[in-house]
Order: C-alpha cells, then structure tokens, then sequence
C-alpha cells in the first residue's frame, strides 16, 4: 500500500483552498481522529488525551454517530472539537456531487461543525467548491498509517515522528481497522510532545 507520511507540496499547492497544516508559531501539533465514533478505540483516545490534558479534533462519520451518541457526546463534553467525515464514508472521487452533498448534510444533523475531512483524502476541486462557503476543509501534513495493517506500531510511531513540527496536523483513526497501532503510537507521540514543550490542541 503506497501512501505519503508527509504530504507533498506539490499536493498542498494543488490543493491551496484545503488547509493542510497550522501556523508553527504557537507552539502546538494537532492530533486528529478520523471515522469514529468507536466504542473502543474512541473512548481509549480520550482517556489518554486526558492523561496528557491534550486536545483533540474527532472527524466523525454520521451513521456512528447514530450508533454511539453518548461517545460522540463525550468527545464534546471534555472540550475536543469535531468534524463532518461524511454519514457513510464516501469517496468524493467515486461519488456523484449531489450525492456526496447530501451525505455531508445528513451527517451535519449530527454533527455540528464548521470543519470537515473528506474521507480517503478524495475530493474534487468542483465539491471543494460547493463546500467551502459552509466548510474550513481540513486536510493534514502527518499520516500515521496508522490504518496500514502491513506495518507495526513502531512502524507507525516513526511514521509521526520523523515528520512532526509545531503547526502540524496528524492522522490518526478511531477504528477497528487502526486500533493496534493507534494503541501503541498515540501516547507516544503525546510524551514525545511533552518532552518537546509543545503543546497538543484542537483545530481552533
């Protein structure tokens, strides 16, 4: 499976209207969820953002939401952000505009957010276009792979942190699929953070 860990600038030019990473001078990464809620690997990544008093931006998908409410609720309630992931996953490349719309408005009767994260990373300038006047559309600079089951938890730690910088914005899923290397990699990357004297934030 071929991915960029840290994303091109050739991408991030082609891509200009997306933000893809945060201003260095205050000193903070953000950490990023995305396709949760899940009851486990979820309420995992809060407890050890906690740990840390870290903050955290949750890109939700709609329908799990639906599924577990008092997650979702408690990413809001200890003062994480969230952010529209689609209801059902879709990729924007595979999916007709009006179709990928209308799935980005269901899940917003769930979500509530002015943030979104096109799943997959795919979509289209015309639907970054229709999105953009209600949407900050967030990509990131830092891939964990934490989603790659061909590689290890070591594998994915080194993945972030021979790329992260103050001003980044990192991937990480709240999935079944993720939840071996998330485990192992996350509260690494947050006393790596630590050590550094930068702080971990949500997307303001």
């Amino acid at each position: 499976m071929f991915y960029f860990t840290k994303t091109p600038a050739l991408l991030k030019s082609l891509y200009k209207s997306c933000i893809w990473d945060l201003s260095p001078a205050a000193g903070a990464v953000y950490l990023t969820f995305d396709d949760g809620p899940h009851p486990t690997a979820t309420p995992y990544a809060l407890d050890t953002l906690k740990r840390y008093d870290a903050k955290g931006t949750f890109f939700c998908i709609g329908k799990n939401v639906v599924e577990y409410p008092d997650i979702y609720q408690r990413i809001l309630s200890e003062g994480h952000r969230t952010g529209n992931h689609t209801h059902n996953h879709l990729n924007g490349w595979k999916t007709g505009n009006d179709v990928y719309v209308q799935n980005i408005q269901q899940a917003a009767e769930y979500i509530r957010s002015d943030l979104f994260r096109p799943p997959y990373g795919r979509i289209s300038p015309f639907q970054i276009r229709l999105l953009k006047k209600d949407y900050r559309i967030i990509m990131w600079d830092v891939l964990s792979g934490d989603f790659d089951t061909a590689i290890t938890g070591k594998e994915c730690l080194e993945n972030v942190l021979f790329k992260l910088r103050p001003g980044s914005i990192v991937v990480f899923h709240d999935s079944a699929k993720a939840w071996d290397r998330m485990e192992y990699t996350l509260p690494r990357v947050l006393e790596h953070c630590r050590k550094q004297g930068w702080k971990v934030e949500a997307i303001p």
